[in-house]
């Protein structure tokens, strides 16, 4: 059989035409892999899943799609655990356009939406077995956050944006928002003006990362740059008609920020300060988590602010924190008490 490729790549290039590959694939052939995939979808939508979660599923299974029927797989219905290991066994060999494979973790993220699309299968009698009741995931060491900015760099890179333009007072008020509330990029691109609380001191976070609402606490410094932007710049780049006029921070054509936009912007203004760090809007996240448990921050609050369902995955920070660490060493370890003595 040829291979059927998107925009002349393979199936596991990043394409934009995976979602029209679905459409296609299910009204040609109702028992395909691409037809239950739509249909899974649209109960996911129906048990209210984030758009981000769908988004995600529906590309990761739709690279599953075109690989299953570029080997011949297409009938849904008679996928074996023996045809799961072997898209296992593509993606571990898989080269990237780099050359290099993808990590352990790029590998998990394609493989995890299978176990969830066949576990929905078996449910819905549309399989009489789960073929990915038992096909194991690679495993991934728990990795740390990378490096984490000092109170300098981050002073230094505040004074990267030029004040005396519209935009730059925007990205301002951009950084300190990531730095004083520790919110995630999407978080942030869909922030409301009716979101901010000023009486409060405090941010509403609708709809975040599990489609959990979550209210923050933000500082005066973050307040008062928000405040400018919102009485000063946004009415400059607001358009009354567009649908989306009450976003909060908007391009100067009226838009609402794009994430990708967001992370070329703050890498440079990172790389302008001339800090050697790398990362972008997360490393703000890491910074300000680590540096408030270092000085004293209960964990339990450090997860609230950060929107984590687990404690276990704020505690990361604290391997990162090693301040104390470094004091409680200082004060007990038998050499450091001799050198004293």
């Amino acid at each position: 059989m040829p291979r059927v490729s998107i925009r002349g790549h393979e199936s596991m290039k990043k394409v934009k035409g995976y979602e029209k590959f679905l459409i296609d694939r299910a009204t040609v052939a109702l028992e395909s892999v691409s037809y239950f995939i739509l249909e899974y979808l649209k109960w996911m939508q129906m048990q209210n899943y984030s758009e981000v979660t769908i988004e995600n599923r529906k590309r990761y299974l739709g690279y599953f799609a075109i690989w299953a029927l570029e080997n011949s797989l297409e009938n849904a219905k008679k996928i074996s655990r023996a045809d799961l290991d072997n898209y296992k066994k593509y993606l571990f060999s898989y080269k990237k356009r780099n050359g290099q494979p993808l990590s352990i973790r790029g590998q998990w993220g394609r493989l995890e939406p299978l176990r969830s699309f066949f576990r929905w299968m078996a449910k819905k009698y549309h399989v009489l077995y789960n073929p990915a009741s038992e096909l194991d995931l690679p495993r991934f060491g728990q990795t740390l956050p990378g490096q984490i900015l000092t109170d300098k760099q981050v002073s230094a890179i505040m004074l990267q944006p030029n004040l005396k333009t519209r935009r730059g007072v925007r990205d301002r008020a951009i950084l300190e928002v990531f730095y004083s509330t520790g919110i995630r990029r999407l978080e942030l691109c869909n922030l409301k003006l009716y979101d901010i609380h000023f009486a409060r001191n405090t941010i509403l976070i609708s709809q975040g990362k599990g489609n959990k609402d979550r209210v923050v606490p933000v500082g005066q410094r973050a307040l008062f740059w928000i405040l400018k932007y919102v009485e000063d710049v946004r009415p400059h780049f607001v358009r009354e008609s567009s649908s989306e006029a009450d976003i909060l921070f908007l391009t100067n054509a009226g838009d609402p920020m794009r994430p990708q936009y967001l992370t070329w912007k703050v890498r440079e203004y990172i790389d302008s300060a001339e800090v050697p760090i790398d990362g972008s809007c997360h490393i703000f996240r890491h910074s300000m988590a680590t540096l408030m448990l270092e000085n004293g921050a209960d964990i339990r609050y450090i997860q609230e602010i950060l929107g984590h369902a687990k404690l276990e995955t704020t505690q990361v920070y604290t391997k990162v924190s090693i301040e104390k660490l470094k004091e409680v060493h200082s004060k007990t370890h038998p050499a450091e008490q001799e050198i004293r003595g």
